[in-house]
């Protein structure tokens, strides 16, 4: 199992060599020294990589902390993190612990709970103490589970990829400048124990880790030891299987991105040019666009039946495919991406707020982010920070004059001339100073205290968010 030759390079050097290239793609704050920081469980693997991660920010002048996440769901969860705390200070080590509570709905869904929670919990540390690299301790066996759970889920490339060596995962979490690496990815998990043994490094073992009733445990301790006596080393060739499909993903991501710059419309589908895609490649591309997005991965047989309805129902039809995280629908020929609004989505209060200087703001109630744009005119911007400003959606009545020689005109008349979607019209929010239309997403900016020439000006844009 793993490198077993005894030319291979140690696991220290091999730790060494991928920390190098991981940390040639992390983009650190130049206001603060270079800070990583461990998920410790305790357990041999990320001991192991505690340990190492040590050594290596004590020769590269690395900030250090080690994260750890208390479940709650053993007994000897209080043990553990007292156990981590003690190492952790012996290494001279900056060490947190969080505790977690874990929605046990059911036995099969712990598991995944357990990890979403994990995740964004250490994101949320990574941010509060200027973390711009979380270190796993995820080794080679891992890849091989991942590969042939994925395998047995009847995943596609995506999935087949494995994990990669260093990646962002703003969904698990929450920052999309948060780069998580797994610098043990080409280690066994016996040159560990073996490492660990002669280095004397005190672990604790999580008694769930023996459950048949979690998948991986079912494969690790059943499928994965037969595999081994019947074709040792099966986890390099995975893992090395798994590299290739990264490989094939990368082509496919870009050929989607090609695909996607070709097809697309401001934020739209051009229905036309999907036509002209062969069916595996208008997939390939709608998985693009919705990744995109911020949307969770369709199945293969909704992807299907979305793509049928989009390329054969007639002109005329109202389509609103319907997915977990959004809506998808068709209008003058075009594809749009949507929030799944419902008849009490206009239900909203008026919401009051000030700008001071931020790029965007969210407003989560009105399922969108107002920007902020710098440009050579708009709202001068000293002026509105000086503002009360209010976001509502419409009332009727409402009037927006675009420019001072076009006429001023109503806001139904601006959404006919330029187009937009009848369903999309009343969640278009408004933004106003002093009961006056400043901004009309869908429309534009009213002219009346637009500036030009000398001084910072603002301009605000409306961005929809799909997934909340």
């Amino acid at each position: 199992m793993g490198h077993s030759s005894a030319h291979s390079p140690s696991v220290g050097d091999r730790f060494e060599r991928a920390l190098e290239a991981i940390l040639a793609r992390v983009s650190f704050c130049a206001d603060a020294p270079p800070t990583v920081a461990v998920a410790y469980s305790g357990g041999l693997d990320s001991s192991v990589l505690l340990r190492l991660a040590q050594q290596a920010a004590a020769a590269r002048g690395l900030r250090l902390f080690a994260f750890h996440i208390h479940h709650g769901l053993s007994l000897n969860a209080d043990a553990w993190t007292a156990h981590c705390e003690g190492e952790a200070q012996a290494l001279s080590v900056a060490f947190e612990a969080r505790r977690v509570q874990i929605d046990a709905a059911g036995r099969s869904g712990v598991e995944e709970a357990a990890r979403l929670v994990r995740y964004a919990t250490l994101g949320d540390m990574c941010r509060q103490h200027g973390v711009s690299l979380l270190l796993t301790a995820h080794h080679l066996d891992d890849q091989a589970e991942t590969v042939l759970l994925q395998l047995l889920r009847g995943s596609g490339v995506a999935g087949l990829s494995g994990m990669d060596a260093v990646n962002a995962a703003p969904t698990l979490l929450g920052d999309p400048d948060l780069l998580m690496a797994r610098p043990l990815l080409d280690v066994g998990r016996a040159e560990l124990e073996a490492w660990a043994a002669k280095a004397g490094i005190r672990h604790v073992d999580d008694e769930s880790n023996a459950d048949p009733r979690y998948a991986r445990n079912a494969l690790r301790h059943g499928v994965m030891q037969q595999l081994g006596q019947s074709f040792p080393g099966f986890q390099e060739r995975l893992a090395r299987s798994a590299g290739h499909m990264q490989a094939a993903q990368r082509l496919l991501e870009q050929l989607a991105q090609e695909d996607l710059a070709a097809c697309a419309t401001g934020a739209c589908l051009d229905l036309e040019r999907l036509r002209a895609l062969s069916s595996e490649r208008l997939d390939n591309l709608l998985r693009h666009w919705m990744s995109v997005q911020g949307v969770r991965m369709p199945s293969t047989s909704w992807l299907a039946e979305m793509r049928t309805q989009l390329l054969q129902a007639k002109a005329d039809a109202q389509l609103c495919v319907s997915h977990p995280d959004c809506a998808i629908r068709r209008h003058r020929n075009l594809v749009y991406l949507t929030p799944k609004w419902d008849a009490d989505a206009t239900d909203v209060a008026p919401l009051s707020f000030r700008w001071q200087g931020e790029a965007r703001l969210e407003f989560p109630a009105y399922r969108g982010r107002l920007h902020f744009e710098p440009a050579p005119e708009g709202l001068d911007a000293a002026w509105l920070r000086a503002q009360n400003l209010q976001i509502r959606y419409r009332k009727g009545g409402e009037t927006v004059k675009l420019a001072a020689n076009r006429p001023t005109r109503s806001l139904k008349q601006h959404f006919q001339a330029l187009g937009v979607p009848g369903w999309e019209r009343p969640f278009l929010p408004l933004v106003m100073a002093s009961q006056e239309l400043l901004y009309a997403a869908g429309i534009g900016m009213d002219c009346h205290h637009i500036g030009m020439g000398q001084g910072d000006y603002i301009r605000l844009r409306w961005e929809h968010v799909l997934a909340v």
